[in-house]
């Protein structure tokens, strides 16, 4: 047989619910507002050196690669093809903000997007330009193979 639940319990639920669902939303706000103060410090600090330092790099080696800095992000692109590149952002799409590396490329007709968390379990404060470059390295083989 089947109980009929009393509506006084079930409103007293779903006030535990909605007061979970505030008390997340806060916390990720809050996560939300420190990283995007973190990012607003790295990337003039920290990322885009480190893509002018791979660009000027890449150029001493006879490759011609160009820094830009779209929106909220750092992007090293060839000077073959605006399309094809490699970025470093800010997601806060995420139930945490993070940071993620996409590489685009064209292959024929068909263009190849890879979006990759980078530095998980990090502080954005505690990234160097070592680590981003390194993360670029990681990501630079598919554009050097033309």
């Amino acid at each position: 047989m089947l109980r009929r639940m009393d509506v006084s319990d079930v409103r007293r639920r779903l006030r535990a619910v909605i007061e979970d669902a505030r008390r997340r939303a806060s916390e990720r706000r809050a996560l939300l507002d420190e990283a995007t103060r973190a990012y607003e410090a790295f990337l003039p600090e920290v990322a885009v050196p480190a893509f002018h330092a791979v660009a000027q790099a890449l150029v001493g080696e006879g490759l011609r690669f160009k820094v830009f800095t779209p929106g909220d992000a750092v992007r090293l692109t060839p000077e073959y093809s605006q399309e094809d590149f490699i970025e470093v952002a800010l997601d806060a799409t995420g139930d945490t903000p993070s940071l993620v590396l996409t590489s685009s490329r064209g292959r024929g007709r068909r263009r190849v997007v890879v979006e990759t968390p980078v530095f998980e379990g990090r502080a954005i404060a505690e990234i160097v330009q070592d680590d981003v470059i390194e993360a670029v390295f990681e990501a630079l083989p598919p554009l050097l193979a033309r």
